[in-house]
C-alpha cells in the first residue's frame, strides 16, 4: 500500500461519509504527482570539500548517511545537517553541500561520476580529512516546478525537523544508510523507492505540522472546506470548473466561496483553475504527445487558436513549441537525462 493510500484509508476508517472521506485533502491533491524519473548517485567526500547544486527544474533530495555536512540553502544561509539528515528542494533550487560554512564549492559538472555496483553511480573528492557519506536524488515528477501543486511548496524542507511527526520515518532512514554502505545489487533501486517515500512524508509532514502561513497550498491543505476544493481541481483539471461548481463543493454561496479562497490561496478560483488546467494541457502535449486540437478539445475550448492564447499567456510559450518537442528535456545529477522509469505513484515502493 502507498503512504498515502495508507493515509486515505485511516481517515476513511474514522467516518465512511463523503464528506469526512474528502476531508484529508493532501492525500487527494498529492494523488496524482508521480515520479516519471529519478537519477541518483552516492557521494564519498573527504574534507575539506564543497559542492555547488545549479537550479535545475527538477526536485534534488539529499540524505545525509555518515557523519554531517554544512548546506548553503538557497537563501545564502549555512545550515548545519546532521548523520540520519534528509533534505527536499521540490523546485530544484541552486544550493549547495560542504565540509564547512563558506568552504569553496565545486560545480556538480566538473564530477567524475563511475559506476560502482550495478545501478549506483559514485562520485568522490576533497581533501585528506574525515570522509562524509551522502545520497542524492534528482526527481522529475509528472508536474514541473511551476504546477501550482510545487509552486506553493517552499524552496526547502528538512526531515531533521519534522522527524518527530512521522515515526515510520527514522527506520527507513536507516535502512537508506544500509543501502548506502552496501555495494549490493539492486541498491539502486531500493534507494530510489526509500527516498521516494521519505520525500511524500517530507511534504506531508511539513504541511501538517511544519509551517504556520495563513495563505497559500498549505493553508488551504488544513482547510477542510478550501481544500476539498483543491482536490476537486487536481483530481479533474479537465473538467469544466466555475465559480458555481466550485461553491457547490464547499457548500458555500457563489460570494463567499470567491472570497474565502481567495484570501487562503492568494488568487482568484478562475486563475488557480486556469493554471492546474493548463499545466494539465503541457503535460498532453509532451508526455502523451497529443495534438494540439485534442487538447483544446479535451479542455472545452472552442477552437485551437482560443486554446493556444490562453495556454501562451499561462505557460509563456505556445503549445506548438511543446508539442514540436522544443522544452527543455530534464536533468539529472550529472547533467544528463535521467534513466526513464515506468511512472510511479508518489510514495509507491
Amino acid at each position: 500500500m502507498t503512504l498515502w493510500g495508507f493515509h486515505a484509508r485511516k481517515s476513511a476508517m474514522l467516518d465512511h461519509s463523503s464528506k469526512t472521506a474528502s476531508a484529508d485533502p493532501l492525500t487527494e491533491m498529492l494523488r496524482g504527482l508521480r515520479l516519471e524519473g529519478v537519477d541518483y548517485a552516492r557521494y564519498q567526500m573527504t574534507a575539506p570539500w564543497g559542492l555547488l547544486f545549479p537550479a535545475q527544474k527538477a526536485a534534488r533530495f539529499h540524505f545525509v548517511a555518515e557523519r554531517g555536512c554544512w548546506l548553503r540553502t538557497p537563501t545564502d544561509e549555512w545550515v548545519r545537517l546532521e548523520q540520519g539528515d534528509a533534505v527536499l528542494l521540490p523546485r530544484g533550487a541552486e544550493h549547495a553541500l560542504a565540509s564547512a560554512p563558506g568552504a569553496c564549492t565545486k560545480p556538480l559538472g566538473k564530477c567524475q561520476f563511475q559506476t560502482v555496483c550495478g545501478d549506483i553511480v559514485e562520485a568522490r573528492g576533497g581533501g585528506d580529512g574525515e570522509e562524509t557519506l551522502f545520497f542524492s536524488a534528482s526527481m522529475n515528477f509528472n508536474v514541473d516546478g511551476q504546477h501550482p501543486l510545487l509552486r506553493m511548496m517552499p524552496e526547502l524542507m528538512r526531515m531533521h525537523e519534522l522527524a518527530a511527526n512521522e515515526p515510520g520515518i527514522p527506520p527507513l532512514l536507516a535502512t537508506m544508510a544500509c543501502e548506502l554502505a552496501l555495494d549490493r545489487v539492486g541498491a539502486g533501486s531500493m534507494l530510489t523507492r526509500l527516498a521516494d517515500v521519505v520525500a511524500a512524508a517530507l511534504i506531508r509532514t511539513w504541511v501538517e505540522k511544519g509551517c504556520g502561513d495563513s495563505t497559500g497550498w498549505v493553508a488551504a491543505a488544513r482547510d477542510p472546506d478550501i481544500g476539498r476544493v483543491l482536490a476537486a481541481i487536481h483530481l479533474d483539471p479537465a473538467n469544466e470548473w466555475t465559480v458555481e461548481a466550485l461553491a457547490g463543493v464547499m457548500h458555500a454561496s457563489r460570494s463567499a466561496f470567491a472570497e474565502r479562497f481567495a484570501a487562503i490561496v492568494g488568487e482568484t478560483p478562475a486563475r488557480y483553475v486556469a493554471q492546474v488546467r493548463m499545466h494539465q494541457a503541457r503535460q498532453w502535449l509532451v508526455r502523451d504527445r497529443m495534438r494540439i486540437a485534442v487538447v483544446a478539445r479535451r479542455l472545452g475550448y472552442d477552437s485551437e487558436a482560443s486554446f493556444s492564447r490562453a495556454f501562451k499567456r499561462i505557460i509563456g510559450a505556445s503549445p506548438s513549441h511543446f508539442r514540436a518537442g522544443e522544452a527543455d528535456a530534464p536533468t539529472g545529477l550529472s547533467g544528463q537525462p535521467p534513466a526513464s522509469s515506468a511512472p510511479q505513484q508518489f510514495g509507491e515502493p
